[in-house]
This record gives C-alpha cells, sequence and structure tokens, in this order.
C-alpha cells in the first residue's frame, strides 16, 4: 500500500470506555501509515458536554488539553454535543451525542478519495458502513480493544486488538521502563500454541508493526512477531487452561531470560482482555 492514502476515524469516546483510555494517537497514527501511506484524513470524534463545561473548569481544562494534543499529532477533533433527554416519569436523565452518526456520513463522503481506512471503534452500527466502502474498493482496518462487535470484526479487512499493538496504550513505569519487547519489558499477546500433556506453551506478541503482519512463522526473518514460554502454573487463577487457545484472550506478561538459544519466558502473566 506504499503510497496510498489512508483516512483514520475514531470513536474516541467509545474507545475510552472500552478498554482504550489514554490511548496514544501518534502510535495509531504511525500503525496506519505503516505500509508507506499518505495520511490523508485524520479524525477523531469526541462527545462534549457544554453543560458540564460550564461549571467545571477541571473539565473544560481537561478536554482543552486533550484536543490540543490530539491535533498536535494532526487529528481534526470533531465535536458533538451531548443531549440531556429527560424522562420525567421515570425520573432520569439520558445523554446522548450524535458522534456515530457524524462518523458513519463522514466516512462515506470522505472514503471517496481514501485507498484504505482504518476505523477505531467497536460498534456494529457501523457494519452497514464498512460494506458501503468496499463495494467502493476501499480496503477497511478496524483497531478496537474490549466489547468488540462479532459482526464488525469479521466484516472488515483486518481486525487489530489495540492492546497488542506495541506502545498504542501508556506503560505504568516511567522512563526507563524497558523498551516493549526487551527482556523486562511488560508486552501483550496471545496464545497460539499449547501443550496439554506436559502442561505448557507459547504466546505471540507482536515486536514491530511492519507491512508483514501477516507473517507468524517465526523462522521468516520479516515475521514481526516473537514468542515466548509460559507454564500452566503460570496462568491467572481466572482462565480455564481448556480455553487458553482463544485468539480473543489477551494476556499481558513480563519478558525474562530464557534458556540459551531459546524463546524468553512469559512471568507475572495478567488476563487483561477476554475480547
Amino acid at each position: 500500500m506504499n503510497g496510498s492514502r489512508v483516512g483514520v476515524f475514531v470513536d474516541a469516546s467509545h474507545v475510552m470506555a472500552n478498554g482504550g483510555y489514554g490511548m496514544r494517537y501518534d502510535i495509531l497514527r504511525g500503525f496506519a501509515t505503516r505500509t508507506g501511506s499518505e495520511p490523508s484524513r485524520l479524525n477523531a470524534y469526541v462527545a462534549y458536554d457544554d453543560e458540564r463545561a460550564a461549571d467545571d473548569a477541571d473539565y473544560r481544562a481537561k478536554t482543552s488539553r486533550y484536543y490540543s494534543v490530539l491535533r498536535d499529532i494532526g487529528f481534526k477533533v470533531v465535536q458533538r454535543r451531548f443531549q440531556r433527554e429527560v424522562n420525567e416519569a421515570e425520573g432520569t436523565v439520558t445523554m446522548r451525542s450524535n458522534v456515530e452518526f457524524g462518523l458513519a456520513v463522514d466516512l462515506l463522503l470522505q472514503a471517496e478519495k481514501l485507498d484504505h481506512v482504518l476505523l477505531g471503534t467497536g460498534d456494529g452500527d457501523f457494519v452497514p458502513v464498512v460494506r458501503a466502502l468496499q463495494n467502493r474498493g476501499c480496503r477497511v482496518e478496524l483497531v478496537a480493544f474490549d466489547n468488540v462487535s462479532r459482526q464488525l470484526r469479521e466484516e472488515v479487512d483486518a481486525f487489530y486488538s489495540g492492546y497488542l499493538i506495541p506502545n498504542l496504550l501508556p506503560g505504568d513505569g516511567g522512563r526507563n521502563e524497558p523498551t516493549w519487547g526487551e527482556i523486562g519489558s511488560r508486552v501483550r499477546g496471545y496464545c497460539y500454541h499449547h501443550n496439554d500433556e506436559k502442561r505448557f506453551g507459547f504466546f505471540r506478541y507482536l515486536v514491530e508493526a511492519t507491512d508483514h503482519l501477516w507473517i507468524t512463522d517465526h523462522t521468516n526473518p520479516d515475521c514481526p512477531y516473537k514468542s515466548a514460554y509460559f507454564w500452566d502454573n503460570e496462568l491467572p487463577s481466572d482462565i480455564d487452561v481448556a480455553d487458553v487457545l482463544n485468539r480473543d484472550h489477551v494476556f499481558e506478561f513480563t519478558l525474562t531470560e530464557g534458556p540459551p538459544g531459546k524463546p524468553p519466558t512469559a512471568a507475572e502473566i495478567d488476563l487483561v482482555s477476554r475480547g
């Protein structure tokens, strides 16, 4: 896709509420353009609460800083105001925004000049939009974290869990934290092989986002993935070993030195997402 035109369209509110809080948009932009594509459109759709902003100075300041960071990275911030719907009979207030509608309209209009779209949301309502884009010859990829519509995942040309993209989510450590993929670093991956008899397995994790994400053979020099060895007794207690090969299960673990000439060992294993 070298030289092709890519558009990134992110439902920021949906992503933040479903595992992607703190997502780094600079990393997302780099992932979208990993094949040498030209970033023609970078849109982030946000819901803004006017009434809260009028009374909450901290909310105003935080959202202003957040929008400034997005703009510095090159994203257009598309604001949609919250609308409050009062149900007097039940005494409840429902807050809605038309973020999804605005995103869908922009996708259909702006994709006419795009070759490739990276969509950031897990909302199944976008399935018809994805089909329309594909019928125009546009490739559609999806990045999301939790609560991702199964139908949407199956409709797009490629789905990537945001948890598995190196550094897309901020780490817990400071400046001296090891780089993703180095011994001592925390990475995220999924189990691709398990030996039920000997009770061990291997995690696969992405080292670098390249244009060879389809190559998973670790003997291929172009493979951007590596593996880590684990014992079943190191797995978290809330995971059923019989279900460990479920690709929807995303694990986070620390890379430790393995035996000479062998892959590293996964330690301090946590289950961060069930897909």
